[in-house]
Order: structure tokens, then sequence, then C-alpha cells
């Protein structure tokens, strides 16, 4: 399905829009559905252990579907796979009402993981092609923010229970349902093809060649999320911080993040990505140690939690537009593979060490890991001498 409709030409600031409302209805599905199933699968007598294998469905559908999205995005182009994530996900989210089997749900799960996974690729990939050089941070930033504005918001439709079960499903589907048809009038686009010298190359080979330094953050900010959403509540109920204050401190760290988005992506365009890069992960190095200097001082600690989220909270944008900025239009595609698996990569590991280290070593590890793996990144940059490609690929 090389297009859907016919549509007549639109601005390209219409289509901007129209991307960023995909991404913020997308987070906030998202960030919806994991609680809520949750909570249902808990009010119908679940067991915790299965409820948290079903909720696995929806992160096996996101990494499953890096391995195969990119050859349709190619072939049909980005609005094609856009469309068909939407279709995907509309569908399911008005499915999850129908039944309450595990094994339905976690197939839903798993579509919705698939639907969700390609429709974010095709819009990154879609911003980061068509956005001109000088300006490629700030479109990109909004990206970020609009999806974690979404992921934000998503949790309030567990207000709608008292209004039935299907009821957070059913208002899921029809903004799923708006922003397709908003979609529909957007014409597709192709992304570059490579030509013959460069489809004989590995494109996943020349990708890491080219820009292994702007494919690490993805990496580090799957670390870092994943840490802090796991890690972080264990080493808080440690220090004697209450429940309270730990969903605060995580809320301000998001908050942090969505709030320095654009910021940071105007003064990448300005300064360029590599050096503002090494200064968020200096000053994010220091940042996670000072917050075990804080203590349980909770105003220090939201505080630094609001400036930490800031500063790192764009690592993903900013090493997407550094990639963008290095690598020819033609295997963009195939980096933004890498950077989606090694984002995942990152939210598996994160948990892992930071729990093992707690346990093994000190329940202060997951900051001096975080803390580590920051500076690291930052001295690594000094031996990375790339320059951005010029606007016109050769």
């Amino acid at each position: 399905m090389s297009s859907i409709s016919t549509p007549k030409p639109v601005s390209a600031n219409y289509r901007l829009i129209v991307l960023l409302l995909v991404v913020i209805v997308s987070g906030a599905s998202q960030g919806l559905l994991l609680p809520l199933l949750s909570i249902l699968l808990e009010r119908h007598g679940v067991s915790s252990d299965v409820n948290g294998m079903n909720a696995a469905a929806l992160y096996i559908g996101i990494f499953c579907t890096m391995f195969f999205v990119e050859k349709p995005v190619v072939k049909f182009g980005y609005k094609s796979v856009i469309v068909a994530g939407l279709i995907l996900v509309t569908g399911s989210s008005l499915l999850f009402p129908v039944s309450s089997s595990l094994i339905l749900w976690f197939a839903l799960r798993l579509i919705v993981g698939v639907g969700d996974s390609s429709l974010h690729f095709a819009t990154q990939q879609w911003i980061l092609s068509s956005s001109p050089a000088d300006k490629r941070g700030r479109f990109f930033s909004l990206y970020g923010m609009a999806y974690g504005i979404g992921f934000s918001i998503g949790p309030l439709g567990i207000n709608l229970l008292p209004f039935g079960e299907a009821m957070p499903f059913l208002i899921s589907g029809g903004l799923y349902a708006v922003i397709l048809l908003l979609m529909l009038r957007i014409p597709n686009e192709l992304p570059e093809q490579a030509g013959a010298s460069e489809a004989a190359q590995n494109r996943f080979v020349r990708s890491y060649r080219l820009a292994w330094f702007a494919l690490i953050p993805p990496l580090l900010y799957g670390v870092m999320e994943a840490s802090m959403n796991s890690s972080f509540p264990l080493y808080g109920l440690r220090i004697d911080l209450g429940k309270q204050w730990i969903s605060l401190l995580l809320l301000t760290f998001g908050i942090g993040s969505i709030i320095l988005q654009l910021p940071l992506g105007v003064w990448s365009d300005r300064i360029g990505r590599k050096p503002v890069l090494m200064t968020c992960a200096f000053l994010g190095a220091g940042l996670f140690l000072l917050i075990l200097a804080a203590g349980d001082h909770t105003l220090l600690l939201f505080l630094l939690f609001a400036l930490a989220g800031g500063i790192v909270g764009s690592f993903y944008s900013l090493g997407m537009s550094y990639a963008a900025d290095i690598v020819p239009k033609a295997i963009l595609p195939a980096t933004g593979v890498i950077a989606s698996v090694h984002y995942s990569i990152g939210s598996v590991l994160g948990p892992v060490f930071g729990g093992y280290g707690m346990r093994y070593v000190s329940v202060n590890s997951v900051f001096i890991f975080l803390g580590a793996v920051f500076l690291i990144f930052a001295v690594l940059g000094i031996w990375f001498k790339r320059e951005p490609k010029a606007e016109v690929d050769a």
C-alpha cells in the first residue's frame, strides 16, 4: 500500500503538527495502558507475577518490531507505516473490553507494541529526514516533548474507570481514530533511496562506523530511564523516603526533561550537537553523584531531580539529531533501527545492573553507575572527530 489516499499537498507546519499529535496520543496511550491493565487484572484476581508477565508483551512487541520495520518504511513510505500502526493500536484498544482473557490481552498488548513501535519509528524518521540541518535539534526535541507530555497525562485516564471499565479504552481508541483522519490528509513520502555503491555496503555497519558516538545516547537514555523507574524507588525506600515523595520525585524528573527538551535542541542547532551532548553528560554525571550526597533532604532532591531530568532527559533526541547530521539520508532508517535497539538494550540493562549493584555492592550503586557511564560517554567524545555531513549527501 504505497498510499492510503491521494490527498492534496499540505504545509510542512501542518505535517509537523499532525506528527506531533500522533506522538502525544501514542505516548498517552502507553502511559495509560501500563497502569490501567495492571489495575484491571488485579481487580480480576490475577497474581502480581502473572500480571507482570502479561505486561511484558508490550515491550516484546516494541523490541521485535525493530527487526523488520525498516523495510516497510523504505518500500511503502512513512505515512503508510504510521497509518498501519494507528489501525493496529486503535483496533486493539477497542478490543480490550471485549474479554478479560489473559491470552487475548497478551496478544493485544503484543499488537499494541508492534503498532506503537512502527508509528514511532516512522514518525521519528520523517521528522529527521525532512528537518533542515540548522533546525533539526529543535524539531526533534519537539518529538521528545510530545512523547513526554503524552506519557505524563496518559495515567489520568484511570479516572474514567468509574464510568465503566470500557471507557478509558473507548476514549483512547477514539483519539487514535481522530489522529488517523488527520493523517489521511498528508501526502505520503518515501525515504531517500541508496545509490548503487551505498546499497552494496552493509548499512548497519556503515551507520556504526560513521556515527558510533551519536548512537550511544539512546543506549544511555534507556539505561537511565529504566534505572530511575525501577531502581530509584528501591533506593528511596532504603533511605526511608516516603512512597509519596518517591513518586513526586520521579514526576519532577520527567517534568525537568520536558521543560529543557526544546532549549537544549535549539542550543544544539546553534553550537553543535557534540558539545551539547558532552556538556550535558558531564553535568548529568555530577548531578547523579550529588543526589547521593543529598541523602533524604527532600527539597534538595527535588532541585537535583529537576536539573538531572532536564540535563539528560534529552539524550535520545539529541543523539538521534546528531546521527542524522552525520549519516547519509539513505541509511538513516537503518541508523534509527540501531538507536531503537540500543534503547531497548539499555532499558533491560539498567534495572539488571541497578538491582544487582544494590544487592551485592551498595545501596548507592545505582547513582554511582549512572554517574560513571555518563562521565565515560563525555570522555569518549574527545576521540570522536567526525563532522556533520553536507546538507546534500554525496
